[in-house]
């Protein structure tokens, strides 16, 4: 009798390719873990450019205007308005030409979803300030501040409060 010679891994060759294998995978799995984390920074960094992108065109239009010196310290009396182009009666309103933090408003500039509140099923949120030149948080659905006030994930807007200072805009993306 003829004996067939039988073809195939051995013990040693595939423990070699696990340890291979796990090796790889632990280094090179961190780096994957991380993506959501800085998916979410850099969504909330291109909402920033959005909204001073936004405000530059606002605080443009509210110059040619001569809007651009109307607000109040608060945010609520004297305040300016210009046409944005998105349809009759949706002027932008301004504070010292700048947008205001308002839900409505930055909806309004941006073209965006957004609500303020969680209940609603938009994309983007926000947590309104005490008053509209008082800071903002502006936070996406799904992020760890959406249901968490306490995680940092967000950027707050704070609006020009008089004629010579100007919006301020941080991201806040420690718990993203």
């Amino acid at each position: 009798m003829k004996m067939q010679k039988q073809s195939g891994f051995t013990l040693i060759e595939l423990v070699v390719v696990i340890i291979i294998l796990g090796i790889l995978a632990v280094t090179a799995a961190p780096k994957f873990i991380n993506l959501q984390s800085d998916a979410r920074a850099s969504t909330l960094q291109g909402m920033k450019g959005a909204l001073q992108g936004a405000n530059s065109l606002v605080f443009s239009k509210a110059a040619i205007a001569s809007e651009e010196k109307k607000g109040s310290v608060d945010g609520t009396t004297g305040l300016g308005s210009v046409d944005i182009g998105t349809g009759a009666g949706n002027e932008a309103t301004t504070n010292y030409g700048y947008l205001i933090s308002t839900a409505d408003q930055l909806k309004n500039a941006l073209d965006v979803n957004m609500s303020d509140s969680e209940t609603d099923g938009f994309d983007w949120y926000i947590k309104e300030g005490t008053n509209p030149a008082s800071a903002s948080q502006i936070y996406q659905a799904g992020s760890p501040r959406y249901g968490d006030a306490t995680k940092k994930c967000y950027i707050e807007y704070t609006p020009a409060t008089s004629a010579t200072t100007s919006p301020k805009y941080v991201v806040e993306d420690d718990d993203c």
